[in-house]
């Protein structure tokens, strides 16, 4: 068994800096564009991404980028914007809630990781192994689950918890 991932949020830089001086693994954040759960936070940029990346990554640390809400016909082309920026900024993988943008990723940087956010709910190895199909790497389980909850659904997916 691999340790757990220590993953911090990070709604602005002093934050980021806290996370990193702490010792995470990772942090993820979300983007001034939108399309977010972290509306309280400040947030970051597009365009300070691939500065913000580079921080994380000398650090030693992954970078993680929410994407975690319901995305409308008209948003389509602008989340596709919007992702293909993450991915040129060097971000590690885009943690998302709409299967629509999942599709877009794998369409336009097959190479960005997908996490399947706790907003996805998937509380199931049979949700988990459609999340697996569409090209996700790991799930944010929800945070109703009992621990054995979480262990039997461990146990029916090769996904990453």
């Amino acid at each position: 068994m691999r340790a757990p991932e220590l993953l911090a949020p990070a709604g602005d830089r002093r934050s980021l800096a806290a996370a990193l001086a702490s010792g995470a693994d990772a942090v993820y954040l979300g983007l001034d564009e939108g399309f977010n759960a972290r509306a309280r936070a400040e947030n970051f940029s597009l365009e300070t991404l691939p500065e913000v990346a580079a921080e994380v990554h000398r650090a030693g640390a992954r970078l993680y980028v929410t994407l975690n809400t319901l995305v409308f016909e008209p948003e389509l082309a602008h989340v596709e914007r919007v992702v293909r920026g993450v991915a040129a900024a060097g971000a590690d993988a885009l943690i998302v809630q709409d299967f629509a943008v999942a599709l877009i990723a794998r369409a336009v940087c097959p190479e960005l990781e997908l996490h399947a956010s706790t907003q996805m709910t998937i509380s199931s190895a049979e949700a988990a192994e459609i999340a697996r199909g569409l090209g996700f790497t790991r799930v944010v389980v929800p945070r109703e689950l009992s621990v054995e909850e979480i262990r039997r659904l461990a146990a029916g997916t090769e996904l990453e918890l």
